[in-house]
């Protein structure tokens, strides 16, 4: 299930996706899903018109993207898909509501 969050239209916000296992060491990490020594070595971030992608950056581990924009009451869902070390490939989605906050 994607996760969800709230962005006013004026914010300028970062949103992250965390493949680190957590036995990996990351502290923090959410999910289990990397093996050790398995980086992530490409990526594509989708965003759907109406919200801009201000910028996006990567780790081996995480795929950040900065975005603002929107309109009130609409969701959005962007999405990153990743190409690891070890030659998977993954997707997650995020759902993004803008609302005035």
């Amino acid at each position: 299930m994607a996760e969800s969050f709230t962005k006013d239209p004026d914010a300028v916000l970062d949103y992250a996706w965390d493949w680190a296992g957590l036995t990996n060491g990351t502290t923090g990490a959410r999910s289990d899903w990397l093996a050790s020594g398995e980086t992530i070595v490409s990526y594509t971030v989708t965003v759907p018109a109406g919200i801009t992608k201000d910028s996006e950056s990567s780790t081996t581990s995480t795929v950040t993207v900065w975005l603002s924009g929107g309109t009130v009451g609409t969701y959005y869902t962007i999405a990153c898909e990743i190409v690891t070390s070890e030659g998977r490939t993954d997707e997650r989605s995020i759902i993004l509501l803008v609302a005035n906050r």
